[in-house]
């Protein structure tokens, strides 16, 4: 049995790691509510965005002629992974099943037979280097970014574009984890590099509005600020699944500390009667001796 000595500092070392998880858990619970309200208020823009693009690519006939944004490079064979990922841990399995996903979606392409290369937004992807150590193309940093901006989105569609027109790769998917409640969050996986034209869409539907200028110039124009969107929709929903996550994860934490307390102060307590009691037989012992 443990001594007295150990299992008070037990008990003092765990009343003390309880006090930091029931803190961090009422921290991620403030950041949570501006979070979920961010990522809520930016789906309708992004879905809607997404929307205007398949609809105005489905009004034409895609050709070479076409922005290369719409048209791809011809080839399907390289494609991209863009892992976002949180830049802090203490979330239970919430960048880990996002890693799990991209690596999955990698595997699914690999087997087919295609070049799979990762590009890295968020420090906790980075665990992909022991998967993949010769696959991550690039690793933005993102530790500096405390709330998401559009201006980060925007900086990573660039770095995407550039490399995408300068034919890094075909194809570009976006993994990242879709905010349902704080005790759901879902991995998500889709196409952001070419846009995606509904199947049967294409070839020059009739459309019931005349544009001004002509589709494909807005097109042009549209689809560099779609990149950008549904990255910064991502990196929103993200931040609301991180901190949901997290304030499950320290909740969690905060009661199994609680239940390990009270173990161990049974635990204490019946070693402190036991050491009284031996010391009661002792004595009753030398008094009757005597």
């Amino acid at each position: 049995m443990a001594s007295l000595k150990a299992l008070k500092g037990r008990i003092a070392s765990v009343k003390s790691t309880q006090k930091i998880t029931k803190a961090m858990k009422t921290v991620a619970a403030a950041k949570l509510r501006r979070a979920t309200d961010q990522a809520v208020a930016g789906r309708p823009y992004a879905e809607r965005l997404e929307a205007v693009m398949a609809s105005l690519a489905s009004k034409i006939v895609v050709g070479p002629q076409s922005p290369k944004l719409l048209a791809g490079t011809g080839s399907d064979q390289v494609h991209l992974i863009v892992v976002a990922t949180g830049e802090r841990g203490l979330a239970g399995g919430f960048n880990a099943n996002i890693v799990k996903l991209a690596r999955r979606k990698a595997e699914e392409l690999t087997a087919g037979g295609k070049t799979v290369r990762f590009y890295l937004v968020g420090r906790k992807g980075r665990v992909l280097r022991r998967f993949y150590p010769q696959g991550i193309h690039h690793d933005q940093d993102m530790s500096g970014m405390r709330s998401p901006a559009f201006d980060h989105a925007h900086a990573v569609a660039q770095d995407l574009i550039a490399r995408y027109e300068a034919g890094e790769f075909d194809v570009a998917h976006l993994v990242y984890s879709t905010f349902q409640s704080a005790l759901v969050q879902e991995p998500t996986e889709r196409q952001i590099i070419p846009v995606k034209v509904p199947e049967g869409a294409e070839g020059g539907t009739s459309a019931a509005v005349e544009y001004e200028p002509d589709e494909e110039e807005i097109l042009a124009t549209l689809l560099p600020r779609n990149v950008a969107v549904q990255i910064y929709r991502a990196l929103l929903e993200n931040q609301a699944g991180f901190y949901g996550a997290q304030m499950t994860a320290m909740d969690n934490a905060t009661r199994n500390a609680g239940d390990m307390i009270n173990r161990l102060s049974i635990e204490y307590n019946r070693s402190r009667q036991a050491a009284i009691t031996k010391e009661l037989i002792e004595i009753i012992s030398g008094a009757e001796a005597l």
